[in-house]
């Protein structure tokens, strides 16, 4: 399915049925890297999983930002009339779920943030290193993107206000200390760090991921 936004064509796949989940991918990647959860998700909610622009079968844009992709993301909820969704957000996905939350924070109804960061210095020193390498000899939007942005400040968080899970491994290429400066500016966020997984191996492994966040939305069920 697609919808139109800011003169771009915009995929999405919908399935499932009950509270509604968004899924939003990483840099590079598209829905598809949640094909195993949207199946374990399915029996219990409605499922919307998006590919951002510029990514899967969304159309190029040179326009490439996440304030862009927040833009997006609001014209989905809205246009396809979601009440305050869930929003499961993996890296760059993270990132856009969290700015919307900020920004609008009557759109949406709860978080699950996986492997985010707030500004391109909250990625460990050598992960910025191995993407400057990368965009000096293979320039591109997304990689630049991640060099420059985004720019959230922990007081923003403080507008964050809805159920928030907080994800990263400890071996992520996201700084602890960003994560845990997330997890301790959003009231009462739940924070887990996965030994011994890095930034997308429990993201890959969608078993895992499920059994991550399965607590997490039965309580949200129970507060309903």
């Amino acid at each position: 399915m697609f919808f139109y936004h800011d003169q771009l064509r915009l995929y999405y796949q919908r399935c499932g049925s009950g509270p509604v989940i968004v899924l939003l991918h990483g840099n590079g990647e598209d829905h598809t890297i949640f094909a195993n959860l949207i199946e374990q998700l399915a029996p219990l909610y409605t499922v919307i999983a998006m590919d951002s622009r510029d990514h899967g079968q969304s159309s190029r844009t040179g326009r490439l930002s996440y304030d862009a992709m927040t833009a997006d993301l609001a014209a989905l909820i809205t246009g396809l009339e979601l009440e305050q969704p869930i929003l499961l957000g993996f890296s760059d996905g993270a990132i856009v779920a969290l700015q919307l939350a900020i920004r609008q924070p009557q759109l949406a109804g709860a978080l699950i943030l996986a492997g985010a960061n707030l500004t391109p210095q909250g990625l460990r020193w050598y992960s910025r290193v191995a993407f400057r390498v990368a965009a000096g000899y293979h320039p591109s939007p997304k990689m630049a993107m991640m060099l420059h942005e985004p720019q959230i400040t922990p007081a923003m968080l403080h507008r964050v206000a809805i159920p928030t899970l907080v994800l990263a491994g400890s071996r992520d290429l996201i700084a602890r200390k960003e994560t845990l400066t997330i997890a301790t500016n959003i009231q009462n966020a739940e924070l887990h760090i996965l030994p011994g997984e890095n930034h997308n191996s429990y993201i890959k492994d969608n078993a895992k991921l499920w059994q991550l966040i399965r607590p997490f939305l039965a309580g949200l069920n129970r507060t309903d």
